[in-house]
């Protein structure tokens, strides 16, 4: 029990989140809502951080990463500390990691929900957050998220979490490109996950959206098919082309030079 009482610091977090733009915006978010936080990239990092001494009474642990992930992850770090451990997505946790975690956020997040889970938790009442229903279309950027940033830092920051954002959706797409050419079907998806998590926390739905659907191909898109934008792989890259100058051209609105 954590005991969380209106004199008591809030407890320390180790966020664990192979994303760099979704670890730092995470991280961000949950230090200005008063929770110390400690990061690691991934599982081998935060079992070196627990050894070497730190001693979070939260984990938060990406649902998917490269690595040791998962349940099994979720096994060593108990070995190692008696933190209460929530598994985070954008979609729906994989349920071997699920049922070996103490509960789950669906991203994107804040500090008030976690403080809201770990209350419910403390009063043995913890439901699931339920999946939410895609649609198909979606606004280019969370009007919601983007006011709870600039509520919560000052603008210069708020640019800057979006220039990341940016900078990684260029990456992304090389990376997407590259995996395509050499038809590298679970490339092609880790791309669309990471898309998936950085863009949703940043409150990039548009691109957060297409990433999701990356993620979720069971094919790989082949040249020259007709059908749905997913069905090939010239138009992938130009949703995700389009996705990214979307995000710019608002910005550019949102934050003049």
């Amino acid at each position: 029990m954590l005991g969380l009482g209106a004199k008591r610091p809030f407890p320390t977090v180790l966020l664990i989140d192979d994303d760099e733009v979704s670890r730092e915006v995470m991280a961000t978010v949950l230090t200005m809502g008063g929770y110390p936080v400690h990061t690691a990239e991934d599982g081998a990092a935060a079992l070196s951080l627990l050894a070497a001494g730190c001693q979070p009474e939260v984990i938060l642990m990406d649902a998917q990463m490269p690595g040791l992930s998962g349940a099994a992850l979720i096994g060593q770090l108990r070995a190692l500390t008696d933190a209460s451990i929530f598994v985070i997505s954008a979609s729906k946790a994989p349920d071997e990691a699920a049922a070996a975690a103490d509960g789950f956020l669906m991203k994107p997040f804040g500090a008030a929900e976690l403080s809201r889970l770990l209350e419910e938790r403390e009063a043995q009442a913890m439901p699931m957050p339920a999946e939410p229903e895609s649609t198909s279309e979606q606004p280019v950027v969370s009007a919601e998220i983007l006011a709870q940033l600039r509520a919560m830092m000052p603008e210069s920051a708020v640019r800057q979490i979006y220039a990341a954002t940016l900078a990684d959706l260029g990456r992304r797409f090389t990376s997407l490109e590259a995996a395509l050419v050499q038809g590298d079907l679970a490339q092609v998806r880790s791309v669309g996950h990471a898309i998936k998590g950085g863009c949703g926390m940043a409150g990039a739905l548009e691109a957060a959206h297409l990433g999701a659907r990356i993620e979720a191909l069971q094919v790989l898109p082949a040249p020259g098919q007709g059908g749905n934008d997913l069905d090939n792989s010239a138009l992938l890259l130009s949703d995700l082309r389009r996705a990214t100058q979307n995000l710019e051209r608002i910005l550019k609105a949102e934050f003049p030079a």
